[in-house]
């Protein structure tokens, strides 16, 4: 029942996310740390705002004590990103997180960290899978909580400020500080409000807060900072006059951002910002990592400053193994996470709310005439995004036409190449593209689209809609 994707495990609540099988992905931690020879050094454990997210966290440490594995369990509500950071630091070699990011909010689920702070990729998570196949003994043993305290074993910790000192030293906290800025913040009910507005404010900015209160429900909306969710923010950063908007998901470790005009900005219009940031005006080296459902702007970026650009599957993971492999600059995927060199290895999005801000201080310019001077020397390219719901019976199917049988559209544009790297991507001539590849996360079919003109990259994805027979889910299109 414990099946783990791009985001790792995540699940309804009371249907399979149950503590039976929390308990059970423990027990399966538990054997494999024990058969790696690493639980001496224990684990770290944290948790976010979802309902059950707390004592599903207690519930895993309960499991690890039984067993004689130290759990440090982080005692308040906390980013993702956090929990990377501290096993990275502490050289920890597994960590867990109880969430599920930007899903809705009957969903929950867990994360796993390996050494060095990164997502668990498919090799552990297989593993990991067998080791759950092996657990028989349920419900699984555990250690009373207060027992497991009092011998040592579950240690509650609150390691925030080694985090936040560790962005404030990688950014110009003097830049920020001369610049009196002023920011919108909108944690969308999520765990990011603590660390976002303390690193703005020891920076000397004013900071405005909207959906900062506790709500497992995430105000009736889909705690993800999408263009429908981040209306509000935009219509306030424009009435209180901010220079910019940050938002982020659930679990923090997504960045949304609206501009000095109240315009939602695509993350691919984010990860193009930094990019150009870092190379432009802070001199920085090195290439850029994408997914390949993410701009192409960056290659011409990347092209333009000597640096490469390197495309890999969706999925976190294999951004942060790429940057490893080639000594990238940054990293970043459409969906809105992102990283910089000498930073985790993982998506955060306190960390990028950080950058963007020494960005505005630095330049002295505003969000919308950076893209602006983007625009005026890169040109633009218009990018359609549609997810579309299919029947359970249909899934084989699709796949088969995806994956095994390779069959696709008749495009009116002349294709350059075909990749099967994840999904179907059709790289066209004219350097458009269209990509068609299932959720990790969700029950979706995802088409992408990237072309010269708004109606090619629309027509692209419609020629996959109509090709598959399947109907719209959601749509959402932008200009990078």
């Amino acid at each position: 029942m414990i099946k783990f994707g791009t985001g790792g495990w995540r699940a309804i609540i009371g249907d399979e996310f149950t503590k039976e099988n929390i308990q059970i992905l423990a027990m399966a931690m538990v054997e494999k740390m024990k058969n790696e020879h690493v639980a001496d050094e224990g684990i770290i454990i944290g948790y976010d705002r979802r309902f059950l997210s707390k004592e599903a966290m207690r519930w895993c440490g309960q499991v690890f004590a039984q067993h004689g594995i130290k759990a440090k369990l982080v005692n308040k509500s906390s980013p993702t990103p956090l929990i990377m950071y501290y096993v990275e630091a502490h050289s920890l070699h597994y960590g867990m997180m109880i969430t599920a990011s930007h899903n809705p909010a009957i969903y929950n689920g867990v994360k796993v960290f390996t050494y060095g702070g990164r997502d668990a990729d498919e090799k552990e998570t297989a593993d990991i899978e067998h080791y759950i196949a092996d657990v028989t003994d349920i419900p699984v043993p555990e250690m009373d909580y207060d027992e497991a305290v009092e011998k040592g074993l579950i240690e509650e910790i609150y390691p925030i400020n080694e985090y936040l000192d560790n962005i404030l030293k990688a950014v110009n906290v003097q830049a920020i500080r001369d610049a009196n800025l002023h920011i919108a913040l909108d944690p969308m009910y999520g765990v990011a409000e603590t660390s976002i507005k303390t690193i703005l404010i020891t920076a000397r900015c004013e900071v405005d807060t909207i959906h900062g209160r506790h709500d497992t429900l995430f105000g009736g909306k889909l705690p993800a900072p999408n263009e429908e969710a981040l209306r509000q923010l935009g219509a306030f950063v424009v009435d209180r006059k901010c220079q910019i908007g940050l938002a982020t998901d659930g679990d923090a470790d997504r960045i949304g951002v609206v501009d000095d005009t109240g315009r939602y900005l695509s993350p691919d219009e984010i990860m193009i910002l930094l990019y150009y940031y870092l190379v432009k005006y802070r001199g920085e080296k090195g290439a850029v990592v994408r997914n390949l459902c993410t701009t192409h702007m960056l290659d011409r970026i990347a092209e333009e400053f000597g640096e490469n650009c390197y495309e890999v599957p969706v999925g976190f993971k294999w951004i942060s193994a790429k940057m490893t492999e080639t000594g990238a600059l940054i990293g970043g995927e459409s969906s809105g996470g992102l990283t910089v060199r000498g930073h985790i290895h993982g998506k955060d999005g306190v960390y990028a709310a950080a950058l963007l801000v020494e960005m505005l201080a630095v330049t002295g310019r505003k969000v919308s005439e950076l893209m602006n001077e983007i625009r005026e020397h890169y040109g633009t390219i218009y990018m359609s995004q549609s997810s579309y719901r299919f029947k359970a019976s249909r899934k084989e199917e699709l796949l088969n036409i995806l994956s095994k049988d390779r069959k696709i559209p008749e495009f009116t544009q002349e294709i350059d190449h075909v990749s099967y790297m994840d999904g179907c991507k059709v790289y066209f001539k004219n350097g458009g593209w269209v990509s068609a590849r299932f959720s990790g996360t969700e029950p979706l079919l995802r088409v992408f689209a990237e072309m010269p003109s708004k109606d090619e990259a629309e027509a692209v994805s419609e020629a996959w809609r109509v090709f598959l027979g399947l109907d719209h889910d959601g749509n959402g299109k932008n200009a990078a």
